[in-house]
């Protein structure tokens, strides 16, 4: 036959919408062109098929050869589609048969000599696939991610002479013992010694909002002098969050697929740690280039992004994180393209008192006000009132240093976070505390006379913003989840207070 039809799939954000491969060979002038909307690397693809194709032994049409990469006005990217155009080529020319088609759907990018090579975003794929009632075929190093989450049938394959060999034949039942799935997950892994919170000696108080802010995920800035703990702390969050569920999992592994990442396993136990550098770029935190990848923030979703030294982050990076941290989803816009990434994060920030780094409240001090004001006015007053949890960090006395290590039960603190994130799973219907509505805050902080009495005075008092406001509420809520109880009472929103509390030295 002189057309044929494949089915492959694009990447546009962590989605993957169908594409059609449609190939024609008529008589004419020897040519060979694709179009539906390529990119350059998709327009390579003439010459990377090409050679694919002779150096496997095959023939390659002498005469006119059009591929159309439907629908046209899905933008396409990458190598992704060479696979699928050299097998249409070949059904096309009568060289293979058409008869598993139907039932397929092909990715990955050629090399001149037929070796099949890796490609971004294969696990959404399989499980589109999936849905389809189509069976996938990837490049062997996407084969392992590829079966994560899906049901489908997926085939992993090295060279354009396996798929060859895979459509002439009937399809063999794939091996189900390579495919993990998310009944079959690993146990969460144990605390590794060095990672244990008893082994940062002091700040308790640092200890206790680190607590809260893993029960109910939310925001924390720690402000303090090097040295004293910080950085410490903020690893040490990772080890007390709960094992994600099926459902983070699965949006988890879908990010780090589309981002080009390998190794998915550890998403199953652990949730992900982010740490960039205080150089990254705006699009290296919000996502961008060309084509279009997640950033930090999306790789974060479900888990924690850590910002070390939180002035020193270029101003426009640090206000890129102003919709996210309320909306929970990235939207990156092009020319031609809008891509929507989910960013439902953990921002936990860390920042010196002034440019030297010293505490601020002693005489010794160096910093001038105006290099103090000009230092802290680097993360704005938008930015701060996003996060729910600022708490001060002090130098650790001499005592507190050479003592013992604190005898803390780190298995009842996690006990306790996971306790109280069960009891807001029940109570909530889905979203932590964090996340909680205007109208769940009126239903699940309601507030008796007394503790109201407090909040009035504390607004007056602290002078704060109504999303101020809502985030005491929510962090109150934590604190009496991490109690066990029905009704926030006065001593958990004097707790709540004491976060937010604008006289700490910043």
């Amino acid at each position: 036959m002189s057309t044929s039809t494949v089915h492959a799939r694009a990447l546009s954000g962590i989605e993957a919408p169908a594409v059609a491969v449609e190939t024609h060979i008529r008589g004419g002038l020897p040519g060979f062109s694709i179009v539906g909307l390529p990119e350059a690397a998709v327009r390579e693809a003439r010459d990377r098929v090409k050679s694919a194709i002779l150096n496997s032994g095959f023939d390659f049409p002498k005469i006119r050869v059009t591929v159309n990469l439907a629908p046209a006005d899905i933008p396409k990217h990458g190598g992704r589609f060479d696979l699928a155009i050299a097998v249409g080529i070949l059904v096309a020319s009568g060289q293979l048969p058409d008869t598993q088609l139907s039932q397929l759907e092909v990715l990955g990018e050629l090399g001149l000599t037929g070796q099949v090579r890796s490609v971004r975003g294969c696990l959404s794929a399989a499980i589109d696939a999936a849905e389809c009632s189509r069976k996938l075929i990837v490049p062997q190093q996407n084969f392992q991610e590829a079966s994560l989450l899906s049901r489908s049938q997926v085939y992993g394959v090295k060279h354009l002479l396996e798929v060859c060999q895979l459509i002439r034949q009937p399809l063999p039942k794939t091996d189900e013992t390579v495919s993990s799935t998310l009944k079959n997950k690993p146990v969460h892994r144990s605390v590794p010694e060095d990672c244990r919170l008893n082994n940062v000696k002091g700040q308790f108080a640092a200890k206790r909002g680190l607590v809260i802010a893993a029960a109910g995920a939310h925001h924390l800035l720690m402000s303090g002098p090097p040295g004293c703990g910080k950085t410490m702390l903020a690893n040490r969050i990772q080890y007390l969050l709960p094992q994600p569920t099926e459902r983070e999992t699965a949006a988890m592994i879908k990010i780090h697929s589309a981002a080009g990442f390998s190794d998915l396993s550890n998403l199953f136990y652990e949730r992900p740690f982010r740490n960039p550098h205080h150089s990254a770029s705006r699009a290296a935190m919000a996502g961008g280039g060309n084509p279009v990848c997640p950033g930090e923030i999306s790789l974060a979703h479900f888990g924690v992004l850590f910002l070390d030294e939180l002035p020193e982050f270029n101003r426009q990076v640090i206000e890129s994180l102003r919709e996210p941290l309320e909306s929970k989803e990235v939207m990156i816009a092009r020319a031609n393209t809008r891509v929507k990434y989910p960013a439902a994060f953990q921002l936990i920030a860390a920042m010196n008192p002034c440019p030297v780094g010293r505490n601020c409240t002693e005489l010794s001090c160096s910093c001038s006000p105006q290099q103090k004001f000009r230092y802290r006015s680097r993360v704005s007053a938008p930015v701060l009132d996003r996060i729910d949890i600022h708490v001060k960090v002090n130098e650790i006395l001499e005592s507190e240093l050479l003592g013992p290590s604190p005898d803390e039960d780190e298995d009842k603190i996690r006990s306790n976070i996971a306790t109280a994130r069960s009891i807001q799973y029940e109570r909530n219907a889905g979203p932590l505390n964090s996340e909680l509505s205007i109208t769940q805050l009126e239903q699940f902080c309601h507030l008796d006379s007394s503790t109201e009495t407090l909040m009035r005075e504390g607004m007056a008092h602290f002078k704060l913003s109504a999303r101020a406001c809502h985030r005491l509420l929510k962090v109150s809520r934590t604190i009496a989840d991490l109690d066990q109880k029905q009704s926030i009472e006065t001593k958990h929103l004097s707790e709540a207070m004491s976060y937010r509390d604008p006289t700490l030295e910043f």
